[in-house]
This record gives C-alpha cells, structure tokens and sequence, in this order.
C-alpha cells in the first residue's frame, strides 16, 4: 500500500513540480525511501559561502555558477569508501537528469591527487561528472562538511534546501522522486 501511496504522490509531484512545492517538506519527506531517509529538508532556505574550488586547469568556479538550476552538490573523497560507493549513482542521475534546470556537482575536498580521481573515474567509468577540487577545504569547512559523503540541495536561487550526511543511493527511485519534486527536469 505504501509503494502505491508513493508512486500516486509521485507522478503527482511529478506533473505538478514547481517552487511552491519546495516549501511543502511534509510532501517530500513522504518521498523518503531507503538511504534518502537520511535527507533532511530545511524549514527555510540557507544562504551558501561563495567561496572559489577548482577544475584541474586551475580555473576557479563558485557555487554561484549555477545559480538558475537545481543542484546536487556532493563533496567527497578518493581515499573514503562510501564516497566512491555512491560515485557511479551519482554519474548515473547526472547523465539521465542534468541538464538545463538540474546540475550533479562533484567537489573532491581535501588531499585528493588528481591523478588518483582520474584514475577513480576511469576505473569506475564515471563520465557524467565534473572533476572539482576544494583542495584547502575552504567551502568544506564554510558549509560545515565536518564528515564525508555530504551532499547538499541548492535551490535555483543558491540557497541550501536540504542536506544528507553519509553516502546513499542517488539513483535510487526516492532519489529521482525527490528531486523531480523540487523542479529537476523542469
């Protein structure tokens, strides 16, 4: 009964998602299966450090850059587990949901070689993501990464929304429900 209450309440969020929808977090966390049981939505949106990471080219780039879509943003690292455990349902949402108005961001924070992530994401056939660094954890620690796997929701306007400590399945049904209910896809 409740796989069917979910996938009635699915398809409705799914065909009616919009921003007011954001705010109804009782909907959402009816959304909630599995390892997304650990996300936790925000009663109000928070305001993110505009703190620079960077590409492997050394080009700099800020959260802010992708103000207008809805983000996943993920922070990692190579030498945690759970962190290269839910690496490849991460690629996977990335490449059948990003797009113009949903973006899967990818910051590898901390001591991460980039030949070590580029070796990770060959191995594991990531091709999806973006390679980005926080190589002195600047935004990690303005955002209050004190753990890793911690991946954060931003709302188009760049304001956190929601927040899950610990790895989980980014690519499971809850996972794409959720977000399709906070506009992904829109």
């Amino acid at each position: 009964m409740k796989r069917l209450w979910s996938a009635v309440l699915y398809t409705a969020l799914a065909f009616g998602a919009n921003a007011a929808l954001a705010a109804d977090i009782p909907a959402l966390e009816a959304l909630r299966e599995g390892s997304m049981k650990k996300l936790v939505f925000h009663a109000e949106p928070a305001p993110v450090p505009d703190v620079a990471f960077t590409d492997p080219e050394g080009g700099e780039h800020r959260l802010s850059d992708w103000k207008g879509k809805l983000v996943l943003v993920n922070f990692w690292a190579t030498w945690c587990a759970p962190c290269r455990q839910e690496m490849a349902g991460l690629d996977a949402l990335q490449r059948d949901m990003g797009g113009d108005g949903f973006e899967v961001v990818t910051i590898a924070t901390g001591r991460n070689s980039l030949g070590g992530i580029h070796r990770f994401f060959e191995e594991e056939e990531i091709t999806a993501l973006p390679i980005l660094m926080d190589r002195n954890q600047a935004l990690a620690r303005e955002m209050a990464v004190l753990g890793l796997p911690i991946t954060v929701i931003l709302d188009p306007e760049g304001r956190e929304i929601a927040r899950l400590l610990g790895d989980a399945e980014w690519n499971s049904d809850s996972a794409r429900a959720i977000l399709t209910a906070l506009g992904a896809g829109a």
